[in-house]
């Protein structure tokens, strides 16, 4: 079983992953981490914080010589920002009353938080519940990607709405596997600057802008999931994932919540024989058939809200005192549209890595790539 666990807060020492399940053998690039680490913090819009933190992964274990050994590899993050909170912070030994934090942020984690967890300091709450933990979440995804390289399954994303700049226009798998050079992930380069435009403007007023991106999967056999057991739908699960990155509203497959709208003969994909092979020439279900693979790309659309920390603030009420007032302001992007894509995009990675263990097995990489090459 193919499994993962991320452990750290936003300000603590470090943040950390472990994985647990990946086959001996599979060959790992630090550097490849790296770059996706970095791309996570790029991308217009982003805040002070981005300009602290230089993310580079460290392998404590699972590897050696560049591959893995079978057993959990482990992966650690500094935080290099952990310099100026350590007298707040320290697992030992911390003022926790100088950065108290009482003013809950709506949008966030933190008035829910403090009451299931029994506290009355949002920090508590609010330092696990950041998106700052998506970095390491980054790099074990990137494991997960070079397990499905290995396979001959590509994953690659892009942008394609910010701030309700949308961008309608198709695009080939090799088209947007070229995205990373503009600023925002976005191919055509006027709704790009549009965007950019609309980025600076909820700056000016103090707030914030989310959008939707999209990710797609090439190379993935059908076959993947199931329609047996509801529970293990591919789609199901894929979803699920994704809807646990903080920021993340909505999910969709294919046509998507556009399906509702059209008739059955303008949503179902027709099923041709071409010399012995079943091919489909439209892909409106997002390469996904009753919960399986169904050997078409997979194409997920996910939602990112604005940021809920406005420099600004939004009205709340002090948790202690019960008293209105502004909520209060962490350091911010006004938008982190281009993290989101690379966080979606490794998170779907891990999740479909997931599945195709669960179905091929296997202990070591040769073996497991044999029983995909197995498969139809």
């Amino acid at each position: 079983m193919l499994r993962w666990m991320t452990s750290g807060e936003s300000h603590g020492p470090a943040l950390t992953a472990i994985v647990e399940g990946l086959p001996a053998g599979l060959a790992v690039d630090k550097e490849e981490i790296d770059r996706y680490l970095a791309m996570r913090q790029g991308g217009y819009g982003r805040g002070a914080r981005q300009k602290i933190e230089k993310d580079r992964a460290e392998i404590t274990a699972g590897v050696r010589g560049g591959l893995t050994l079978g057993s959990p590899v482990c992966l650690r993050i500094e935080n290099k920002d952990y310099a100026n909170w350590e007298p707040y912070m320290s697992p030992y030994a911390a003022d926790t009353a100088a950065r108290r934090l009482t003013r809950v942020r709506p949008g966030h984690a933190d008035l829910a938080g403090l009451r299931k967890y029994g506290q009355t300091d949002a920090r508590n709450i609010l330092e696990r519940a950041s998106a700052r933990e998506t970095a390491v979440r980054v790099a074990a995804g990137t494991l997960a990607r070079m397990y499905l390289r290995a396979l001959g399954v590509e994953v690659a994303g892009y942008v394609r709405e910010v701030c309700g700049v949308s961008d309608a226009r198709e695009y080939s798998f090799d088209e947007i596997a070229k995205v990373r050079e503009s600023p925002l992930f976005m191919p055509d380069a006027g709704l790009c600057r549009r965007a950019m435009e609309s980025i600076d403007a909820a700056a000016a007023d103090k707030d914030t802008a989310g959008g939707i991106v999209e990710v797609r999967v090439r190379g993935l056999k059908s076959g993947f999931g199931s329609c047996m057991n509801y529970g293990d739908k591919l789609d199901g699960h894929l979803a699920g994932a994704v809807m646990g990155i903080q920021a993340i509203k909505g999910v969709e497959f294919g046509l998507g919540f556009a399906a509702a709208r059209l008739r059955g003969s303008a949503v179902h994909d027709e099923i041709c024989n071409e010399g012995g092979r079943f091919v489909r020439h439209t892909n409106r279900a997002g390469g996904v058939e009753g919960g399986m693979s169904n050997g078409e790309e997979i194409v997920l659309r996910a939602a990112m809200k604005p940021i809920p920390t406005l420099m600004r603030g939004l009205d709340t009420v002090d948790f202690v005192t019960g008293s209105p007032c502004r909520a209060a302001t962490e350091r911010s992007d006004v938008c982190a549209i281009c993290a989101c894509e690379i966080v979606v995009e490794s998170t779907v990675c891990f999740a479909l890595a997931q599945k195709v263990a669960e179905r091929l097995g296997g202990d070591y990489m040769e073996e497991v790539k044999a029983r995909y090459d197995r498969l139809p």
